[in-house]
Formats: C-alpha cells, sequence, structure tokens
C-alpha cells in the first residue's frame, strides 16, 4: 500500500526543524528533501529512515538504527545507506529534525 496523505504530513511534522523541506513520491513510499537534497525515505510499509554516509554511519550505528538491507533471489545480501529511525524519533520532532540536520552535514 502507498504511503497516505496523513503519513507525508507526520513526516513533514516530524521534520519541522530542517530547512526547506519538500517529499516526492517514489515506489510507494516517499524521499524526504531539504533544499533538493533527499536525507530520508519513508517505505510503503511506514518505516522512516534517515541516510547516512561518511562519519554518520559510525553515528547512526551507535545509536543502535537498523541499517537497511535486502536480498534478491540468488543474490548477496546488499546494505543500502539508510537507517531505521529510531521509535524516540518516531514522536520527538526535536530529535528527529536534530537527526535529519546532522546527517545532512554528511551528504
Amino acid at each position: 500500500m502507498a504511503v497516505t496523505q496523513d503519513e507525508i504530513e507526520h513526516v513533514l511534522d516530524l521534520f519541522s526543524g530542517v530547512n526547506d523541506l519538500s517529499t516526492r513520491k517514489m515506489f510507494g513510499g516517499i524521499g524526504v528533501y531539504s533544499s533538493g537534497t533527499i536525507f530520508a525515505v519513508m517505505m510503503r510499509d511506514g518505516r522512516l529512515m534517515l541516510k547516512g554516509r561518511g562519519d554518520m554511519i559510525d553515528r547512526l550505528d551507535a545509536l543502535g538504527m537498523e541499517r537497511w538491507t535486502y536480498e534478491r533471489p540468488g543474490k548477496a545480501e546488499t546494505a543500502m545507506p539508510y537507517w531505521v529511525m529510531p521509535d524516540s524519533a518516531l514522536e520527538d520532532s526535536e530529535e528527529a529534525s536534530a537527526l535529519a540536520r546532522e546527517a545532512l552535514t554528511h551528504l
């Protein structure tokens, strides 16, 4: 099932402390952007994930955030540069926005 308008509004509220927010629908989910740079995705199943690059990878791992991986039949598992947002950040726009701003400095 595709991401709903209510879910999109929740994501925008959650990241309200990030400048120049926008979203773009993709593959049943959405990409979340700041000034045209993607920093998060919401999957069609409702998982919200933050993008990590460089030193931010260690930070996200240290926070215990789960990295998104997938496996195609007959292929090795692939790790994507996205981590599932912690439950605490899903209910706290200050925490979510702070993580997003930090991640954006590494993109």
